[in-house]
């Protein structure tokens, strides 16, 4: 299973590589779901665990007292400095590299590479996205129990049943939240853009 989930990585990698390197300038600058991140942010976020070792990030980390959000922002504006062709180049050529982060395994960074091509995407009004069946497993990951916490956006998922009305897939029980796969995906990793996609009595509280 490992080693499905590395070469979807890979994959995801190359298709985040191509999106980024087909933006013209005023794409570069624009700002992604991820907020205070424009695409040239996220493509040095999407190099950094691959070319910032433990070391550096254990350094840093200390400066910001082990807050690990304001440790992967400065480390990711520093990174963002290189230019554009040296960052989707560097992308490339550690694409198959195989993270398995403490805690959160092969599949933190999978599930990273499908969320951030739709943080970069849907701003910019793209179509890229990673196939369907991809999404299936990232919500299997963020349902299941002791998902990583790292990549959550919403408190809680108790009381709510989600649904996806473009696969075969659902989760709890409770207050209905509908809509597609990844837009559930997206809204439980925090993405609020995505909640309008979504429909039922359970959205207001998924916000």
């Amino acid at each position: 299973m490992s080693a499905d989930i590395h070469a979807l990585t890979t994959a995801n990698r190359l298709l985040l590589a191509d999106l980024l390197e087909s933006l013209d300038d005023e794409q570069w600058r624009t700002e992604t779901l991820c907020a205070g991140w424009s695409a040239q942010e996220m493509a040095a976020h999407l190099v950094q665990p691959m070319v910032v070792g433990f070391p550096r990030f254990f350094v840093t980390a200390i400066r910001y007292r082990g807050d690990t959000d304001r440790t992967v922002d400065h480390i990711t504006r520093r990174l963002a400095r290189r230019p554009r062709a040296e960052l989707v180049q560097q992308l490339r050529r550690h694409a198959g590299d195989r993270l398995d982060p403490p805690r959160v395994g092969p599949m933190g960074p999978y599930v990273d590479t499908c969320v951030h091509l739709r943080d970069l995407a849907r701003p910019l009004g793209l179509q890229h996205d990673v196939p369907l069946h991809q999404w299936r497993l990232v919500l299997d990951y963020l349902t299941a129990p002791g998902p990583a916490r790292a990549l959550f956006g919403v408190r809680s998922l108790q009381g709510l049943r989600l649904s996806a009305t473009d696969l075969d897939w659902s989760h709890g029980e409770g207050d209905l939240v509908e809509g597609p796969a990844e837009a559930l995906a997206l809204a439980v990793t925090g993405r609020a853009a995505a909640l309008a996609d979504l429909r039922g009595p359970g959205r207001i509280e998924l916000r």
